[in-house]
């Protein structure tokens, strides 16, 4: 995997449906899927909460009919620099995906560069995959990027001392790392997608650990 690929979290993430009633919690109130654990790579309810406690999440919100995070939440695992944030409740969100427009709109100012939404100074995409869109179709010399790469951090940047309970080596599965980025250490997560059960757990797997050599059964 390159290092201009999405991360398998944040391509599940963008391209999951919320707000659905939870299978395994049918007959519960408020089962709505509306929180996404990256460490799982699934969405879930809130009442799956206690099996994914120490796990990494992202609580989902509903702003004009779409998927939004708020800022706060979204910046702990995302480079959402230059994404437009907009206000709901007193909180600053991000959608997560382009919005439909119902009519093409070009005045003057400044629009999204991939979708060309209409923005606000300085910000130059109107959602967090078209922030991704735009850099996974940038031409290798990123001459088409804007602006230069100084901008380009990582998209899964945070530390281990910001969660101690899980440690995540930074690997091309779960950093959007442009060569910026320092790595963490610990253990690797490998991240399952199942859609048929919302109860996985991350397997781990020793960061050190090594191939042996194979060896041959004895014949009889």
């Amino acid at each position: 995997v390159g290092p201009r690929s999405v991360p398998h979290w944040l391509g599940i993430l963008l391209g999951e449906k919320f707000f659905d009633p939870c299978l395994l919690h049918e007959s519960a109130k408020k089962n709505e899927k509306n929180i996404f654990c990256l460490t799982c790579c699934i969405t879930i309810c809130p009442h799956c909460l206690p099996l994914h406690r120490p796990h990494r999440r992202l609580q989902i919100r509903r702003y004009v009919y779409q998927d939004v995070i708020r800022l706060s939440d979204a910046q702990k695992f995302i480079n959402c620099s230059l994404v437009q944030p907009y206000t709901t409740n007193s909180a600053k969100v991000v959608f997560l995906n382009e919005r439909p427009m119902s009519r093409p709109f070009r005045g003057s100012g400044n629009f999204c560069i991939k979708c060309d939404r209409s923005l606000q100074d300085p910000f130059l995409y109107c959602s967090i995959s078209c922030k991704i869109n735009h850099i996974e179709s940038s031409k290798p010399d990123g001459k088409k990027l804007e602006p230069p790469s100084n901008e380009l951090l990582p998209f899964l940047y945070k530390t281990r001392t910001d969660f101690s309970f899980l440690d995540l080596q930074e690997d091309p599965q779960m950093a959007y790392d442009f060569g910026n980025g320092g790595g963490g250490d610990g253990n690797a997560m490998n991240c399952k997608a199942n859609k048929r059960s919302s109860i996985l757990m991350p397997q781990a797997e020793s960061n050190s650990r090594r191939k042996g050599v194979p060896h041959r059964s004895p014949l009889n």
